[in-house]
């Protein structure tokens, strides 16, 4: 019934005639609770009237945009993307301070005055560095080669700097009130925490290079970061701080190889972000994996149904639960229901149909089955 009530009060909101920080962060929190309750196009619709106006419709549009060329790997949907990014970097460069070159240069042997920035400069900043992170990713996927990856590592050492710049304004400056300042502590939380896990998690002789230019990762306080961030509620940037943290927990750990996540830790968070969003998609997701991890393949198979039936306009979000359900089945070595789900991954998903190929005739080798009839449907898969 509470949900229904939230609903309603979301689709009573009307876009605004006038836009100031508060209002835009409202309507950006708003915005990311419909994309939370699977209302896509709804969220992005929202963000688009003020996106060439306000920094954080700006950031909102371009981080949904870059979630969708992300998940399709469409060559059109990173080109929108990476301009629509682009355009947001232009909406916040407008609103960050202005300093000169004497400015600049006294930096080096003074800290500045964090009071006389305003609170429009401060979280235009944070925006700026949001932004860039996203671009700075693009950069990756959209070229594969030594000049993207060039300028890639370029844009996420500015990004750096923007991140340790907004660390400094968030411990030296007098916040007038604490409204003030929980959107923006959140947000510091989320881009330093997140920083400092993937850094941390890189190979040492990679990692000592970035130390040399400037780079620096550690392990548990980027964690500890991200569950502060996740625990300052209600905040903008709370369930995205939730969001890395169940995805470092429950994927990346086991992606490394480590398998040290912390699933105590991951079902609290869990708990907390289903009451809500209880149908979201990307929480039953991670209900699914906690299920998964733990041994309980019904359960796990259960959850990522529900996330698949919980909405259709992203489809791509059913293939993230494809790739699970065909491992849960694999590991009940039920193995036709296996090879379903990996065919139906090389047939509608973008991200790597090679390895697709591969899992169905590894499943179908799997099978009691020798006849010459089986054996050449294995090699024309492979072939």
């Amino acid at each position: 019934m509470e949900q229904e009530v939230f609903e309603d009060a979301l689709e009573a909101q009307s876009v605004s005639s006038e836009m100031d920080l508060a209002m835009a962060i409202e309507e950006t929190t708003l915005a990311l609770n419909l994309f939370l309750n699977n209302r896509f196009s709804e969220a992005k619709e929202r963000m688009k009237p003020w996106a060439d106006k306000s920094m954080y419709h700006a950031l909102g549009y371009g981080t949904i945009m870059y979630m969708q060329a992300t998940l399709t790997f469409d060559v059109a949907d990173i080109q929108a993307a990476v301009y629509r990014l682009k355009k947001s970097l232009e909406v916040c460069q407008r609103f960050r301070r202005r300093n000169g070159v004497m400015t600049s240069l006294s930096k080096i042997v003074r800290q500045p005055n964090y009071n006389l920035y305003t609170e429009e400069e401060i979280h235009a900043e944070l925006c700026y560095a949001e932004c860039l992170l996203e671009r700075a990713l693009l950069t990756f996927i959209q070229d594969e080669n030594l000049i993207s990856f060039v300028k890639g590592g370029l844009k996420i050492r500015s990004c750096n700097l923007s991140y340790k710049e907004c660390l400094q304004i968030l411990s030296h400056k007098d916040w007038k009130s604490s409204k003030e300042r929980v959107h923006f502590e959140s947000g510091v939380s989320l881009g330093v925490g997140s920083f400092n896990l993937m850094i941390s998690r890189l190979p040492s002789k990679v990692l000592r290079l970035l130390e040399f230019v400037g780079f620096s990762g550690n392990k548990e306080y980027g964690l500890s970061e991200l569950e502060k961030g996740a625990l300052i509620y209600p905040s903008l940037r709370s369930p995205l701080c939730s969001m890395v943290l169940l995805s470092y927990h429950t994927i990346a750990t086991y992606v490394l190889g480590t398998a040290d996540g912390d699933i105590e830790l991951s079902e609290r968070i869990l708990e907390t972000c289903l009451k809500d969003y209880p149908k979201g998609v990307i929480f039953l997701f991670f209900s699914g994996r906690i299920a998964e991890i733990k041994g309980d393949m019904a359960e796990a198979v259960q959850k990522f149904e529900e996330s698949i039936e919980s909405q259709q306009e992203w489809k791509q979000f059913h293939h993230l639960c494809y790739w699970e359900l065909m491992w849960c089945h694999s590991y009940s070595c039920d193995w036709l229901l296996a090879i379903k789900f990996a065919e139906k991954l090389k047939h509608e998903s973008r991200w790597s149909k090679a390895t697709y190929a591969y899992q169905q005739a590894a499943f179908l080798l799997m099978l009691d089955n020798s006849s010459p009839e089986h054996l050449q449907r294995i090699n024309t898969i492979l072939l």
